[in-house]
């Protein structure tokens, strides 16, 4: 959606510090608000002549906004994203004086976002009358006895700008020096500044290809001999420890349980609806695809597809070792995020 996109453009500039992708995510901080928009448990937080702008705004769009943002809470955030949006505010209402909104070009992007913020709302109500509690842990009971124990080591890195600064720790520390203390003076890593660039353990996905395939080459008690280069900088990696992987827990992994079953739940509407709608289709010269409003054979469904009523096997989900979605799992939008499914 356009605002979605243009609100996490403008969080990431103002809120995301260079952000480690091989740095495991953490749980989201930021749960959906249990108040109802406006009523006197929704306090207003500004005004932006005359346009009021609530407390749930502001978490709304955390829960809008990039991963690294949503970590957060959001007493640590708010002064941004309150700047942030008032800043929004104001240069929509610049737009509309100048009439940007009649532009044809713009309201068919408000008529999409409309379209995705409808359609994400009835996702989001047939999910709470089918997504059970029940049902979750059920599903996790089955993730749990079949989740694939996948391999974790425990490594430090110590993250710098240019080749030649790795190269250069790398000959200190074939001196002598040690790795932690040299974290805390040289890395880039704010995290590592003050954990000696501990990274916890983490499983192969975890981590960006470059960095997982160098962290995991290596036996433990042992650091990279040349520089790793990542779209971050360089490193170099020290392996401290290695162990077989575990299934996540409940609260790891039901979220992403969540979002798959609400995946499956949209495509039997979506069968149960086409089968009632008068559908034709076009190819981009605007002329007709096939007749009596049926998709195209590019577009049918899948053999492997489940019938309708019937679930479909969970996706991969991560081992204990992982905090972010499952490989391959739908990115849901924040009203059908599995904490909006009990409101």
């Amino acid at each position: 959606m356009a605002r979605r996109a243009f609100l996490a453009a403008s969080l990431s500039l103002l809120l995301i510090t260079p952000a480690l992708a091989q740095q495991k995510a953490a749980p989201q901080k930021a749960t959906p608000s249990a108040v109802v928009p406006g009523s006197d448990a929704d306090p207003v937080v500004a005004r932006v002549n005359g346009q009021i702008l609530h407390r749930s705004d502001i978490e709304l769009a955390l829960r809008a906004a990039p991963p690294q943002v949503q970590q957060q809470s959001v007493q640590q955030v708010y002064p941004q994203l309150l700047t942030s949006m008032v800043n929004g505010i104001l240069l929509a209402q610049a737009g509309r004086k100048a009439k940007v909104d009649s532009n044809p070009a713009v309201k068919q992007q408000i008529t999409a976002a409309d379209t995705e913020i409808i359609a994400d709302a009835y996702v989001a109500s047939i999910a709470r009358g089918q997504i059970t509690e029940a049902k979750l842990r059920e599903a996790y009971n089955n993730y749990a006895k079949e989740a694939p124990k996948q391999e974790e080591v425990n490594a430090r890195h110590i993250l710098v700008p240019t080749e030649q600064e790795a190269k250069d720790i790398i000959e200190q520390l074939k001196k002598g020096a040690d790795f932690a203390t040299l974290a805390k003076d040289k890395t880039t890593d704010p995290s590592g500044k003050t954990n000696g660039g501990d990274l916890g353990y983490f499983t192969q996905a975890d981590m960006v290809p470059e960095f997982a395939k160098a962290a995991f080459a290596l036996k433990k008690g042992e650091y990279t001999q040349t520089p790793v280069k990542t779209q971050f900088g360089y490193h170099v990696i020290l392996l401290v420890d290695r162990r077989a992987g575990k299934a996540g827990t409940y609260e790891q992994v039901a979220p992403q349980i969540a979002q798959q079953m609400t995946q499956q739940i949209i495509a039997v509407k979506l069968q149960e609806l086409k089968s009632q709608a008068k559908v034709d289709l076009y190819d981009p010269n605007g002329n007709p695809l096939v007749a009596n409003g049926g998709p195209p054979p590019a577009q049918a469904p899948a053999k492997s597809q489940a019938p309708a009523g019937q679930q479909a096997p969970l996706l991969s989900l991560p081992s204990g070792g992982a905090g972010g979605g499952a490989p391959g799992a739908p990115t849901l939008s924040p009203a059908t995020a599995p904490g909006a499914l009990g409101r």
